[in-house]
């Protein structure tokens, strides 16, 4: 896979006028510290893109990024437990749905990512439900492979692929960069 171009362009927090470009747009979603920004970086093949950060909910804004000039790949905050307090979370709650789900703005696919290791929440879950309520393109990355024995990947991808239904699953490593070769050709075609 050649490495795509990619820059940061800006964060959000609502309606702007950078989003109503005429590119199509890819969101990435996931509990917190499920991997989304490492992921982007991966992807990308340019480590210092997305902002990691080991403690949950570092994303708190909706974070741009211009793909070979061409598609933006957009860093949703995560949903779940997140440091901060109970005002701050339902607030980045609300601008997770907002994006996805009552804004003008349309995704070409949703990139759910699920921590391989801890498999689907309740979370995880019912962020899937209203994506495909919602008709949404998506596809579910499956993080974090590489802190999995064999066996007990195969068990955890068997028990994500049975809850995804016909949502197609990837396995992959953001740190080993599986999948992304997989995961790229799927966004980009």
């Amino acid at each position: 896979m050649a490495t795509p171009s990619a820059v940061f362009v800006k964060g959000i927090v609502g309606p702007d006028k950078d989003l109503e470009k005429n590119k199509p747009y890819i969101a990435f979603i996931g509990r917190s510290n499920s991997g989304k920004s490492s992921l982007i970086n991966s992807l990308t093949r340019q480590k210092g893109l997305a902002r990691t950060s080991s403690f949950p909910g570092r994303t708190r804004e909706i974070i741009l990024f211009l793909i070979n000039k061409s598609v933006y790949f957009v860093d949703l905050p995560g949903y779940g437990f997140a440091k901060g307090s109970k005002t701050d979370q339902d607030r980045l709650q609300q601008l997770i749905y907002w994006y996805l789900f009552t804004s003008e703005y349309k995704q070409k696919k949703v990139v759910l990512i699920i921590d391989a290791n801890v498999g689907m929440t309740e979370n995880d879950e019912k962020m899937l439900y209203s994506l495909k309520e919602h008709k949404k393109d998506v596809i579910i990355a499956a993080n974090k492979i590489d802190k999995l024995k064999v066996a007990k990947l195969a068990e955890q991808l068997k028990k994500i692929q049975a809850i995804a239904g016909a949502v197609p699953v990837i396995p992959y490593s953001s740190k080993k960069n599986i999948g992304a070769g997989v995961l790229m050709h799927e966004l980009l075609k």
